[in-house]
This record gives C-alpha cells, sequence and structure tokens, in this order.
C-alpha cells in the first residue's frame, strides 16, 4: 500500500510550508501551495473522478464473468473463462490499490477542511465520510476483509494496518454512513467542486440513505434481521427519480488514454473485442423489452466497416444477436464457428469480421469520450425496496410499485446515456404493464425483481455492482463456462484477488485475512455475506 503515503507525504510538505513569523511571510512565495491557500474541494472531485473511472477494469472481468458481455479475445479470459492469463492478475487486484487512493484523498480532504474552518466545511466533511464508506464498500465487497480502522492512517504512523474482518466493517460502514448523513446540513454551503450533485445537500441526503439501502440488503444473506433494520430505517428517504441518479459526467475535452475521462469502451480495441452476451440479449428477447432495440447494433458488414468507431450500426431488435460467453477464435472446439448460433462469417484469429454479426453496445451510447459514468441510480434502490417488501420488512407502498418503478427508472435512465435512447412513456408503460411482479411465489419474485436489477447495471456499465448483486441474490441463474485451462472448475469467480504487492508490503496483516479466507486468497473464496 505504498501508494497510501502520498498523501501524507504531501500534507507534511504542506505543514513544512507554514510560515509563523513575519520574516517568514516575506520570504514565502505566494504562488506556492500551502494549506492555508488551497482549496479541500478539489480532492472531492479528484476522488470522485477516480472512483468512477474503473470501467477499463470492470470490462475485464465483472462484465463477462456475469455474463452481460462476452468475449472471443485471448485478453478477456481473465473473466468470460476464468482463466489468469499472464501477468494480468495484477488488474484484480486494482480495486484495492487505486481505492485506497481514493480514500486517501477523502481523508486528506477532510483534514484540510477540518484545519481550515470545520463550520464552514461540515457539508465536505460528511460528504467525505459518506464517499469513504462509498469506496470501501466496494473495495471489502471484492475481496473480503481490508484495512477499514486503520485505513489510510500513514501519517499517525500506521504503515501496516489491519485487515478488520468484513463484519466489522460493515457495522461500522452503517454507523458511519448514519452519523454522516446526520451531519448534512441544507442552511451551510455545500461543496463548490462536486462532480455528483453540484453541491446540492439534498440530493446528498437521498444519496446517503439510497446508499444504506444497498449496505443493507448486502447483508439478507448473512444477517436478515440487521438487514431489515437498516433498510427499514433507509426506506422512504432514498432517491425519487431519476433524477436523482448519481452520476459523473466526464469531459470529452479533456480526454487522456493514460487517466481516462471517459466511459469504458474508450479504445479502438476494446471496441472491437467485445459483444453483448447472448445471456442478456436472449433475456431481453424473451421479454419483448424495449430495451432491446436501444442498447445493441449490428455493425455494417466487412472487417473495415467493423472497425469503424463512427459508423453507427443496425439497431434492429429483430436481429439482434448476443455472442455466447466461453468461445474464442483459435480454430478448435471452443472456436466461434462452432457455436450453435453461429451466424457465419470468414477469419482468423486476427480477423474480427466473424464478430461483425453479433450485437456490439451501441456506439452512440456508450462509445462517447464524453458521458455519464453510472455510479448509484433510482431503479436499484426501487428493486432493492421491492424485495425488502416481498420479504415482508416494514416498506411504505407494495412490492409491484417499487419493482415496476426501478424498470421505469432503468429504461429511462438509458436517455442520460445519450437522448437517442430515450423511449415514448407509452411505450416504457405498455412494457412495465405486461411484466407485472408475479408476489405468488417469493422466489419468483426475487428472481425476477434481482434479473431486473441485473439488466439495468448492465445496460448502464455499472459491471462491479452487477457482479456484486448477483453474488448476493444468485439471480440471475447464469450457466457458467468450463473452458479448458480455467482456474475456477466452471465456477464464475466470487471474488477478486487480493493486490499482489500486499504479500511483500504487508505481510503480516495479509496473511491473517488469506487465513480467513476458505480456499485462501483465490477467485472461488467467497466473501463474509456471500454464503
Amino acid at each position: 500500500m505504498r501508494k497510501l503515503l502520498i498523501i501524507g507525504l504531501f500534507a507534511l510538505f504542506l505543514m513544512g510550508s507554514c510560515s509563523k513569523t513575519a520574516l517568514d511571510q516575506i520570504n514565502t512565495d505566494p504562488t506556492k501551495l500551502t494549506e492555508s491557500n488551497y482549496d479541500p474541494n478539489s480532492l472531492l472531485a479528484q476522488a470522485q473522478l477516480k472512483y468512477a473511472n474503473l470501467g477499463y477494469y470492470q470490462l475485464l472481468y465483472q462484465s463477462t464473468m456475469t455474463q452481460l458481455l462476452a468475449s472471443t479475445y485471448y485478453y478477456y479470459n481473465n473473466g468470460d473463462k476464468y482463466i489468469n492469463v499472464g501477468s494480468f492478475t495484477d488488474y484484480q487486484g486494482r480495486i484495492f490499490d487505486e481505492g485506497y487512493t481514493d480514500a486517501s484523498y477523502i481523508r486528506e480532504m477532510q483534514r484540510l477542511a477540518r484545519l481550515k474552518d470545520p463550520e464552514a466545511y461540515q457539508n465536505l466533511i460528511a460528504i467525505g465520510d459518506m464517499m469513504f464508506v462509498l469506496i470501501l464498500q466496494r473495495i471489502t465487497d471484492t475481496y473480503g476483509d481490508v484495512p477499514y480502522s486503520q485505513a489510510v492512517k500513514a501519517m499517525q504512523g500506521i504503515k501496516y494496518p489491519v485487515y478488520d474482518r468484513q463484519e466489522d466493517i460493515y457495522a461500522r460502514m452503517l454507523a458511519d454512513l448514519e452519523e454522516a448523513i446526520a451531519r448534512l446540513d441544507t442552511e451551510k454551503p455545500g461543496p463548490t467542486a462536486d462532480l455528483f450533485y453540484k453541491g446540492n445537500i439534498s440530493k446528498w441526503k437521498r444519496f446517503g440513505y439510497s446508499l444504506m439501502l444497498r449496505l443493507a440488503m448486502r447483508l439478507t444473506k448473512v444477517d436478515p434481521e440487521k438487514a431489515r433494520i437498516w433498510t427499514e430505517k433507509a426506506a422512504g428517504k432514498t432517491f425519487t427519480g431519476i433524477n436523482d441518479n448519481a452520476i459523473l459526467l466526464t469531459d470529452a475535452s479533456s480526454f487522456n488514454s493514460q487517466n481516462g475521462t471517459s466511459l469504458a469502451l474508450r479504445t479502438y480495441s476494446d471496441y472491437l473485442e467485445v459483444r453483448w452476451s447472448k445471456t442478456l440479449i436472449d433475456q431481453l428477447r424473451s421479454n419483448n423489452d424495449p430495451r432491446l432495440g436501444i442498447i445493441g447494433e449490428i455493425p455494417k458488414d466487412g472487417l473495415a466497416k467493423n472497425a469503424d468507431q463512427n459508423l453507427a450500426g443496425n439497431t434492429d431488435a429483430t436481429i439482434q444477436l448476443g455472442l455466447p460467453n466461453g468461445y474464442d477464435l483459435q480454430g478448435g472446439d471452443t472456436d466461434i464457428s462452432r457455436s450453435p448460433d453461429y451466424p457465419g462469417g470468414t477469419g482468423s484469429a486476427n480477423d474480427f469480421a466473424p464478430l461483425g454479426k453479433y450485437s456490439r453496445p451501441r456506439t452512440a451510447l456508450y462509445l462517447k469520450l464524453g458521458g455519464p459514468i453510472f455510479i448509484l441510480s433510482y431503479a436499484e434502490t426501487e428493486f432493492l425496496l421491492a424485495e425488502a417488501k416481498v420479504r415482508g420488512w416494514n416498506i411504505n407502498g407494495n412490492a409491484n410499485l417499487h419493482y415496476t418503478n426501478g424498470i421505469s427508472g432503468a429504461i429511462q435512465s438509458l436517455a442520460q446515456l445519450d437522448p437517442l435512447a430515450a423511449l415514448d412513456s407509452k411505450k416504457i408503460s405498455d412494457f412495465v404493464n405486461q411484466n407485472m411482479l408475479d408476489e405468488s411465489s417469493t422466489q419468483n419474485a426475487l428472481k425476477a425483481i434481482n434479473t431486473q436489477y441485473w439488466i439495468a447495471t448492465g445496460t448502464n456499465f455499472n459491471f462491479i455492482e452487477a457482479w456484486l448483486n448477483w453474488k448476493r441474490s444468485d439471480y440471475p441463474k447464469l450457466t457458467p463456462v468450463n473452458y479448458k485451462g480455467n482456474v475456477t472448475r466452471g465456477t464464475i469467480p466470487r471474488r477478486l484477488i487480493y493486490l499482489s504487492t500486499e504479500i511483500l508490503n504487508n505481510p503480516q496483516n495479509y496473511k491473517d485475512a488469506v487465513t480467513r479466507l476458505t480456499g485462501g486468497d483465490v477467485l472461488t473464496a467467497r466473501v463474509w455475506w456471500d454464503k
């Protein structure tokens, strides 16, 4: 966790630059950065951008593991076929590595805010605690036991933070989040560099309760009573519509391939190498889902045209075809040409023309250098509330109302990707009326709700959340691939591997955490709440 020292060194530099005498003031360059002239708000924007922009790693792992996307390309064997290709296992630790860097920005932001004016920055400090929970939830849900109580405290002399048990982390996150929400004050200034809500404190409150709901519902397998208590606390205070969606809008004018300020499918090679999966496309077609004619397109014939990112494909719903997971372009038994529904095409391992017959994510929606990245959505919260109601918890409204709100919100949110995705309200209501929730069977209801959650998060390219909720709910029922050489015995990964350098940088605490994992630091081990 060497990156965690960066902020500490930065802060020490600031403290060393503070002048205390008139002579010091005379000899201080006013253009240099000091604690007195540095605006902590900018660190909030930095953490938000970095948190949101992990799309590339989602594309490599979670998108294909959950069979929302598929790929025949060797590079994507990591997620599509559960193979640790070469040194790419390092990518599995990126959520850990980059997540703690983001968390260090937040803690430094709060430190500077408290030094300058804790009352004036009250909302910024509280939002910092909410961001810390948001960041740490993704880390712990991905790996299991991780540092929380001692995380990013290098300035306090903690170089080797303990890995807290996930059960304890969840208790702390829920309590910390509740306290942070209570400190939000609409009468005081909001943050000035807020990429989610532009400083709107009312929206941050709804975000906080929506995040609380998501935290609570993660516990349905392992501690349903605690899940109920915290869900009921959040209910009635969560998002009220898609305008509450937590979205980070990227800026095409500042796009940089190194720091990435766009959506996941931002590079030429990535765009060629993935398609919507057969599992997703078949699911949409089986329900006559209007999203089928919105999210996908069949490229024009021919490799040259197929490679043109600016050439829109055919969005006719009747011709959309999903690529099955688990195939390749190697010419053997698992070559895509051997799949039962192969649409034809000629090519070799280096020729992507055979993939031209499969549905790719629609160019206008997903391949934009400037566009939205979804963090947490109204649709997600409504689906979780629907599930809570099905479980018999004290939630206002009925399960079907929350369920249909979720479907409507998910479809409407596609227009936030691009106005081309806007669907006539009557078409949405017609689809919703044809897909009411079957509450006669609890299992059927849970299946429907969480399948829609999977579709909503997948079509918003929030693949990490799609994977995490799939682990929690076990829906939709996915058929894993059993590709030769896979490292999971033909099962979909339940976690990712810790950052590889932890065994050197924090050896004892890392080893202690690994001993608590059944099977060790492997893809098939399960985090505490995933029982």
